[in-house]
């Protein structure tokens, strides 16, 4: 759903915890020793304007970096601002006469902004760091989707990767049978590591939840990229609009577990579609190894696969990996620590090529390496551009959409407010083939369409999203509309609270 490519890093992880050698080890074991550590970028490149870039005289205000913008904030004297979609007028508009390129931006944007009801934007009290909450179509409900911690090298950047984001988490949610909308939360990277330092840390996601609360619930946050369940713990002491927080707490915990199965659903889905059989004596390779790719390994494994290539670029997640999968794996894994442009996995003799890293990965130069007759992986935004949908069928490739495949992370956690059962069947329907909104049968439905209808799965799968989600809430229509309005009107970007004032001592 996006013409560019994701920029910035790549994941890096620390272990936690010790080793279980010789004994079985469960999903949320895994997790625990894949634990996300919250470090993006390359190590000697995790800020990436040069010092003579802070200098530029240019007035752009979308080629400053993020935090050179949110400094420029502060000067102007504006700790919050927004860009809008006035329905009555059709337009976007902005909190201030100073930041109407940033609606220009978006207007001009015909890809990636597509009336989104809100981008709002404020400078961290305690740390000044710049967070955003992106929202999108909340027809069928308030939007939902994770908070992303990154490093933009500029505003533009960091508008489209909220914008195209929202977008996704909406018409995932809206296949996926959820009442909610799209939603996006996007905090930069603060200079020097600062994030990196648990007290600047927890004061961060402080001010990211403050930010929530004053927006009244027309976005409710996620864990997502460079977050962990902590740091929604931390999120949760400053406000209630919060999911993915600690099982402790009430909460669901850690998305990745059902993210993973909800991937190989969507590969079984693609075999059975192209008569492939199951995923027993299959081959599939695999690029990155995250929490998600070690559930999915780990389930892959279960079902009998013949052989698991996976590539990833930090040495010590293969070693990890390597260590705790190596028994139950018996010889049919191969891990290899690659540079970090690697995209030589594109081209391993293999039944499923799963794109598990970031996005932009499926483009016109790596499309043509590719001999797998199917891709599934959960890697968000996996497309270089429009255009390399148009490739995959050329070449013919089953492609298997990003935002269907690795739809369960945010059904993880949607529902927390409504209580926890043992497999709960509100989110074990999901991964079954009854369910007419389950991975396997709406996979399957995108598929049968596109075959018919001689069209991309992903014009299929937008077709069908497309639909779904401008369904109206049967109880709560147009909510997270009302409260949008409600903050403009009420002076929101001027600092105005208005049930009661954020101040504390926190």
């Amino acid at each position: 759903m996006s013409t560019l490519r994701t920029v910035g890093g790549v994941l890096l992880s620390k272990v936690c915890g010790k080793h279980v050698n010789n004994a079985p080890i469960s999903n949320k074991r895994l997790l625990q020793l894949f634990q996300v550590s919250s470090y993006f970028g390359a190590q000697n490149n995790v800020y990436l304007t040069s010092d003579a870039a802070k200098k530029e005289t240019t007035d752009s205000l979308l080629t400053m970096d993020p935090n050179r913008f949110a400094g420029h904030l502060q000067k102007l004297g504006i700790r919050r601002c927004f860009v809008v979609w006035d329905f009555e007028e059709g337009k976007a508009k902005v909190s201030h006469p100073e930041l109407e390129e940033l609606a220009q931006f978006c207007a001009a944007d015909k890809v990636n902004y597509d009336q989104h009801e809100g981008v709002f934007m404020e400078v961290g009290r305690r740390t000044g760091v710049l967070m955003g909450a992106f929202v999108w179509r909340t027809y069928r409900g308030q939007a939902c989707g994770g908070i992303r911690l990154w490093n933009y090298p500029g505003m533009d950047r960091y508008l489209t990767d909220g914008l195209r984001l929202a977008q996704g988490m909406g018409v995932k949610s809206a296949l996926a049978g959820l009442w909610a909308g799209g939603g996006k939360g996007v905090v930069q990277e603060p200079m020097h590591n600062k994030h990196r330092d648990p007290d600047f840390r927890q004061k961060m996601f402080y001010d990211y939840g403050d930010f929530l609360s004053s927006l009244n619930g027309c976005y409710v946050s996620a864990e997502d990229v460079g977050l962990n369940v902590n740091d929604l713990n931390n999120v949760m002491n400053r406000t209630r609009y919060t999911t993915c927080i600690s099982e402790e707490l009430g909460g669901s915990g850690n998305p990745s577990i059902l993210t993973g199965k909800g991937v190989v659903c969507a590969m079984e889905a693609a075999l059975d579609f192209l008569n492939m059989g199951t995923l027993k004596e299959k081959t599939v390779a695999i690029q990155g190894a995250g929490n998600v790719a070690v559930i999915i390994i780990e389930t892959l494994l279960e079902k009998g696969v013949k052989y698991i290539y996976v590539t990833e670029c930090h040495q010590n997640r293969v070693d990890d990996m390597k260590r705790v999968l190596a028994d139950k794996a018996n010889g049919r894994l191969e891990i290899q620590k690659v540079p970090i442009e690697d995209t030589s996995i594109m081209s391993y003799d293999c039944d499923i090529l799963s794109p598990c890293a970031l996005g932009g990965i499926l483009n016109a130069e790596t499309i043509p390496l590719i001999s797998a007759p199917i891709v599934c992986g959960a890697a968000n935004n996996q497309l270089g551009c429009p255009e390399d949908n148009q490739l995959l069928k050329e070449r013919g490739i089953t492609y298997i959409v990003d935002y269907v495949a690795n739809r369960m992370g945010i059904v993880n956690c949607a529902n927390e407010t409504y209580g926890r059962l043992p497999d709960d069947p509100a989110i074990t329907r999901h991964l079954g083939r009854d369910w007419e909104n389950s991975v396997f049968k709406i996979t399957k439905e995108i598929l049968q369409k596109a075959e018919k209808e001689d069209i991309t799965p992903v014009e299929a799968a937008d077709v069908l999203a497309d639909k779904a989600s401008r369904e109206l809430h049967p109880i709560w229509p147009h909510r997270s509309q009302h409260i949008i309005k409600a903050l403009v009107e009420g002076g929101w970007h001027r600092g105005n609270n208005i049930y009661g004032s954020l101040t504390t001592g926190l």
